[in-house]
């Protein structure tokens, strides 16, 4: 019982059932006008046969004995005979009825639809009734032949017929069911299945090549599915070669970061010490190298950074943001404009005081500061004094905070590739892990970095941060 189940619940199961049903409910859609047509052909015939007793009767000029009248009336199962003809209504052949009429049915009016109601109120009522049947003679015989008749007989011959019928129906959906599930199987489900099979070996193993599908179906669509999954496994066995190949590069690079970052940091530590060195040549030289190597090993931190798994989700709390960036402000070295000294980045603050966002502190602190040290590399690049500019407000939607500066702008290149990861450096030298790192926190935040301008005239970059904790409260 078991596998029985099992194999209906299967495409090509399910597929037999529905072919039988359908074939069934044809069938039975045309048994319905069957019957009500073998109903009109069994009261044609018996008016038929009564017509011919009657006109027996007639060509005797009503000489006929009892006996044979009875018995022409017996062989055509009725209880009397009434022609009209010339007008005039005559009771040909006659017998003692049983029971009242109870019901007549006129074949001369009677219509498609008046023939199947009455062939299933035939069906439907077991009871032995006397009813009375109208219709036309043949061969001219008059203009008016009625008779009265059981209908036991008639239900009879209607249920043996249909019975027939849906024999024959039964064979017939049976063996169409056959031989459709037998073309459906071979030009649907095995090629269905050899599809299947294919995904399933190729989960296994996908990078083994030999368990990529070759496309053989003759069926557009299942030929289509094939080449489409051919594709997909050419492209994704590419990409987890790749992804292994880059996992491997990157655990490398990772250990390779951090060895080198402490070797820079007691390179740093040296380099400090130089600094104070009397030699003028020296004490000129010292400060180059000591920032070449804290840019070495801030490139080691982003690297490291970067090659975790993922960002810790932030801890969303509500705090002051105008504390926050003068912090970071101060950390990172820029001076309030009006206070500028010749050749130092100054920095302007437009945050109102009372301004209370939902953020992580420490994340948005490290993504405000990689947009604005980006902000005054690219300022002391010019060699020239200029001006970062960070503000901030709130809509009903999110909370906003703008980044700018008066630098010379992007490169085109950086502005293609501006939050990719190795790819969208800002500078000479650049990796562009700064952006994608503070893209990836801000997205993290249910929120986005997006670069408004970027021109002659500086480089403008927008934080938005949603006000609504959970997406599903926002309409």
């Amino acid at each position: 019982m078991a596998a029985f189940w099992r194999f209906f619940n299967t495409l090509s199961g399910r597929f037999l059932l529905l072919t039988v049903a359908f074939v069934m409910l044809a069938e039975v859609l045309i048994l319905v006008p069957s019957m009500a047509r073998y109903r009109a052909d069994f009261l044609l015939m018996r008016l038929k046969e009564a017509q011919i007793a009657a006109l027996s009767q007639l060509a005797t000029e009503n000489s006929l004995a009892p006996d044979l009248e009875a018995e022409l009336l017996k062989n055509a199962g009725v209880y009397n005979v009434v022609l009209r003809r010339n007008e005039v209504r005559q009771l040909v052949l006659s017998s003692p009825i049983p029971a009242p009429v109870t019901a007549t049915f006129d074949l001369r009016e009677a219509g498609p639809l008046q023939l199947i109601s009455d062939a299933m109120t035939a069906m439907w009522d077991p009871s032995d009734q006397v009813i009375r049947v109208i219709g036309n003679p043949v061969q001219s015989g008059g203009t008016l032949i009625e008779i009265t008749m059981q209908s036991a007989p008639l239900r009879d011959a209607m249920l043996d017929y249909g019975l027939r019928i849906l024999a024959l129906s039964a064979l017939i959906s049976g063996v169409t069911a056959v031989l459709l599930f037998i073309a459906v199987r071979r030009l649907l489900v095995v090629p269905i299945r050899r599809v299947v099979r294919h995904m399933q070996a190729y989960a296994e193993a996908p990078e083994d090549i030999r368990r990529f599908i070759t496309p053989e179906a003759r069926v557009v669509e299942l030929r289509v599915a094939e080449e489409a999954l051919q594709s997909l496994q050419t492209q994704l066995t590419g990409a987890l070669r790749q992804k292994e190949r880059l996992a491997q590069l990157g655990s490398a690079v990772a250990k390779i970061s951090h060895d080198l970052r402490n070797i820079l940091t007691t390179a740093q530590l040296f380099a400090d010490r130089i600094e104070g060195s009397a030699d003028p040549l020296v004490a000129r030289s010292a400060p180059k190298l000591v920032n070449s190597i804290a840019r070495a090993a801030n490139l080691c931190e982003a690297t490291l950074a970067f090659g975790k798994a993922e960002e810790a989700s932030p801890r969303l709390t509500r705090l002051a943001l105008r504390p926050l960036i003068e912090e970071m402000a101060e950390g990172e070295g820029l001076i309030e404009r009006g206070t500028a000294e010749p050749g130092l980045v100054s920095g302007l603050i437009d945050v109102p005081a009372g301004l209370i966002i939902r953020a992580d502190g420490e994340q948005l602190h490290r993504v405000l500061t990689n947009l604005v040290r980006n902000a005054r590399q690219a300022i002391e690049s010019m060699g020239k004094p200029g001006t970062i500019e960070i503000s901030a407000g709130e809509s009903d939607m999110d909370w906003w905070i703008r980044v700018g500066d008066s630098g010379p702008g992007l490169p085109l290149k950086a502005r293609d590739h501006l939050f990719a990861a190795f790819q969208g450096g800002a500078r000479q030298g650049g990796t562009g892990l700064g952006l994608a790192i503070s893209a990836e926190l801000v997205k993290g935040h249910g929120g986005r970095l997006e670069l408004l301008k970027s021109d002659a005239e500086g480089t403008e970059f927008l934080i938005r941060l949603p006000k609504q904790s959970d997406p599903a409260e926002i309409a």
